[in-house]
């Protein structure tokens, strides 16, 4: 009688898949082998092989449904700010699929599956940057995306490697992002308003001792 577990096809890959996205938590993906894979698991050696190919298969393939989950969370949130807070929540969601999408040596660049998942999430974060006003938008909305980006991911890996544990402590961190995003771009839009009672200095009379 094996000790083997008896898995569906299907089944399978997501064993290997869960299995791998255990040992990633613990011990980061530079140290995930495909053999110890299979024992956390319970199946073959050659189990993971035949799904993923090889160890950098299977990271690509945990990429890819961090970025289709990751895509999902920022679909939920209706502006940009709610984004931030989507991409800080879904990184304290998954830690382990975070630890790999960003780290394309890797992946497989070219892996449809990959591609198609991290379009996606890209699409989300550019109708994020797409609805701010022209105004906070500037010159190049590329660039205001990559400002909001920063600020969201600089958090999110700030956060998991342990380094905000004294400011965030037991509280929700998309909440703390979301106060963090106010503090910083919250009045922004809040210049104080003219005061039509009194001209400018466009409006006054030019006299000889102004010129």
């Amino acid at each position: 009688m094996t000790s083997e577990r008896t898995y569906h096809h299907g089944d399978l890959r997501r064993a290997v898949l869960g299995a791998a996205l255990d040992a990633i938590g613990q011990a980061g993906p530079d140290a995930l082998s495909l053999r110890d894979l299979a024992r956390r698991a319970g199946v073959s050696h050659a189990a993971p092989a035949h799904h993923f190919k090889d160890r950098t298969g299977l990271l690509t393939a945990v990429a890819a449904e961090g970025f289709g989950l990751f895509a999902e969370a920022l679909a939920q949130a209706p502006d940009l700010q709610e984004r931030g807070v989507a991409y800080v929540r879904f990184a304290a969601g998954h830690p382990a699929h975070f630890q790999v999408m960003f780290r394309p040596e890797l992946l497989r660049a070219d892996d449809p599956g990959l591609l198609a998942a991290k379009d996606r999430a890209t699409a989300e974060l550019r109708a994020g940057v797409a609805g701010l006003p022209d105004a906070a938008q500037g010159e190049d909305a590329r660039l205001a995306g990559i400002a909001a980006w920063s600020l969201a991911h600089g958090f999110a890996t700030l956060l998991l490697s342990g380094n905000l544990e004294d400011p965030v402590g037991e509280r929700d961190p998309g909440e703390v992002f979301r106060g963090l995003a106010g503090l910083l771009f919250g009045q922004r839009d809040s210049e104080p308003a003219a005061d039509p009672d009194r001209s400018t200095d466009q409006d006054r009379p030019t006299s000889p001792e102004s010129s």
